[in-house]
């Protein structure tokens, strides 16, 4: 495990899992949020996006947290491993929900400066709509490009695996 890609919804613990799994295997973090977003919720150019992506995927060692299906198949070519956490849709919107109860108005470590916590209907919809709408697109790339996936449908999946195999990756 060099280059690691985390997938899944929003609110299926992607930031939380890939944290965890650069804590405990020393491979460095990138938070796919914190590079897209401009400070007001202000989204790059796709051009300029794309440029970011590719610097990024670059580098020789990476766990990388973020769906951005539009650029993910650059990321899919450095990848070695996969994570995707296919977890339900009523987990996701509920956890999405309780991260905007306890930090509306503050910026999580996992996001860019000046995008404070907040919540809209268009998200909601975009959250609870994944399963249909967009895992269908990121399971065709990723049989598409190949590589190791592994998929955790439930928190107790991820917990299990953490405390297995991850020593086993430590550097």
């Amino acid at each position: 495990m060099e280059r690691v890609l985390v997938l899944g919804s929003p609110g299926a613990g992607k930031s939380t899992f890939a944290r965890r799994l650069a804590e405990r295997s020393g491979l460095p973090l990138i938070h796919l949020d914190k590079h897209f977003w401009r400070p007001g919720w202000v989204e790059p150019a796709p051009e300029e996006w794309q440029r970011t992506v590719e610097k990024l995927a670059q580098q020789p060692r990476w766990i990388m947290d973020g769906d951005y299906s539009r650029t993910l198949g650059t990321r899919l070519r450095r990848a070695d491993t996969t994570f995707l956490l296919d977890t339900p849709r009523s987990i996701n919107v509920t956890r999405v929900l309780r991260r905007v109860a306890t930090g509306y108005g503050r910026t999580r470590p996992d996001l860019a400066d000046g995008c404070p916590e907040r919540l809209d209907w268009e998200f909601l919809q975009y959250v609870w709509n994944y399963p249909r709408k967009l895992r269908p697109r990121i399971a065709a790339m990723l049989e598409e490009y190949g590589g190791e996936v592994i998929t955790f449908r439930s928190s107790a999946d991820i917990e299990e695996f953490l405390d297995a195999q991850v020593p086993a990756f430590k550097t």
